[in-house]
């Protein structure tokens, strides 16, 4: 059985972490200097972000899935994205064009109000568990572990450290800058 290599405490601070690069990157931008080109780094499933609003689309989508992940596991349910049929370059993919290809056709300013809420949402799900429910078996049909490993799993690009999805994205010459 997997087990977490962090607790929730350290699991909501990392994710906080993460989700600041990208908070420091576009609050305060208009809409038209978040949808500027701008360079975010390629995952192992391919290029897909040309801005910074395309890149809040794809983190959101992506927190969003984990929240559903979560929220599932703990009612005793699977989730779609873990079904083997979903865990395939070809579904990662597409789920990265299309996610991003629907955040384009939404307002940058909802775009921002849906994520800082989204942001807020996963962070109090992982910190309503304490050490023991934490480490409690999941549900997840093949998946074999418990709630925090699969916390990390769902919350992680699959090439990147734990809970680090946004950092994964911006180029780290622009962070510093």
């Amino acid at each position: 059985m997997r087990t977490p290599t962090t607790s929730p405490a350290e699991a909501a601070q990392l994710l906080r972490a993460d989700h600041q690069l990208l908070r420091d990157r576009i609050d305060g931008l208009t809409e038209a200097e978040l949808r500027a080109p701008y360079r975010v780094e390629a995952g192992i499933l391919g290029h897909f972000c040309d801005s910074l609003h395309d890149l809040t689309a794809h983190i959101l989508m992506w927190d969003e899935i984990t929240l559903a992940v979560l929220r599932d596991a703990a009612a005793g349910r699977l989730h779609w994205s873990l079904d083997p049929r979903w865990e395939t370059p070809d579904a990662g993919s597409a789920l990265n064009v299309g996610g991003v290809e629907a955040g384009r056709h939404i307002p940058s300013g909802l775009l921002l109000h849906r994520f800082h809420n989204v942001t807020e949402a996963i962070v109090a799900e992982i910190e309503q568990y304490d050490e023991t429910s934490w480490n409690d078996a999941s549900t997840g049909g093949p998946y074999d572990g418990s709630i925090g490993a699969l916390a990390e799993y769902a919350a992680t690009p699959p090439d990147g450290n734990l809970f680090a999805h946004a950092a994964r994205h911006l180029n780290p010459a622009k962070i510093s800058a």
